[in-house]
């Protein structure tokens, strides 16, 4: 990429709009499509777009502008090459500017996408999270040289973005699910003392009781706990109210 490319101010105010998206608290589901859309809508001769992201050690396809878009990224897995599957490995993003001219470093991966879709000439982007690799931004032309060099500096900022975006959401995710342990580690700690109270005994008798009641329900302890001090509040509330 090189180091003097124009700010386009389309492409500023697209992520003015995509941060707003973020950081109102959108799901996840709809920043993925804002992002795929706003490649597909900013990139010159971008026909199509999708973002492939690993989760739990599989990649997906988080989002995609189209079928066409989202089964290239299948292929590419089949295959076990392509320009988003080197990306996720390489620094640099990856380039072939026209996978019909018998140059393609991706043989096998060239002959599908010629022979079952419209696609003609492919980019892909490292999309990075706290160093990880975790995915790509994948761009699709359905004409030969559709994706030039220009095409590929827009990109790179847009993946650029796109990284900083997914940290955003994970971040935000983190705070959720701490939020949500707190919460059920103060549920069961109340259902622990409850029981303690009412059956005299210690509290590592009665998180035993907790675990093995949630066992054999097959509820979650945070669950059980839940029921345990709706059970106990209610007896309190029809004993005092007799």
């Amino acid at each position: 990429m090189s180091s003097d490319v124009p700010v386009d101010p389309t492409i500023t105010d697209v992520f003015r709009q995509m941060s707003a998206l973020v950081y109102a608290g959108a799901d996840s589901g709809s920043i993925h499509q804002a992002l795929v859309d706003a490649a597909a809508r900013l990139v010159e001769g971008c026909t199509r777009a999708s973002l492939l992201v690993r989760t739990r050690d599989r990649f997906v396809t988080a989002a995609s502008t189209d079928d066409i878009a989202r089964r290239i990224d299948q292929i590419e897995l089949e295959v076990g090459e392509g320009p988003c599957v080197d990306a996720i490995v390489e620094e640099a993003y990856q380039h072939d500017a026209d996978l019909t001219d018998g140059t393609t470093p991706w043989p096998r991966f060239a002959e599908r996408i010629v022979a079952e879709t419209p696609v003609r000439s492919a980019i892909g982007y490292r999309l990075l999270l706290d160093g990880d690799k975790v995915g790509a931004l994948n761009l699709f032309a359905d004409v030969p040289g559709g994706l030039t060099a220009k095409s590929a500096d827009t990109g790179a900022v847009i993946a650029s973005f796109a990284s900083v975006a997914l940290m955003a959401i994970r971040a935000r995710e983190e705070a959720a699910s701490l939020r949500q342990g707190l919460s059920s580690n103060r549920e069961i700690g109340k259902a622990v003392g409850l029981l303690m109270a009412a059956h005299h005994i210690s509290g590592e008798e009665a998180f035993e009781l907790l675990r093995n009641t949630s066992q054999e329900l097959n509820m979650k302890l945070a669950h059980v706990a839940s029921q345990v001090i709706e059970g106990q509040e209610s007896q309190f509330t029809s004993h005092h109210g007799a």
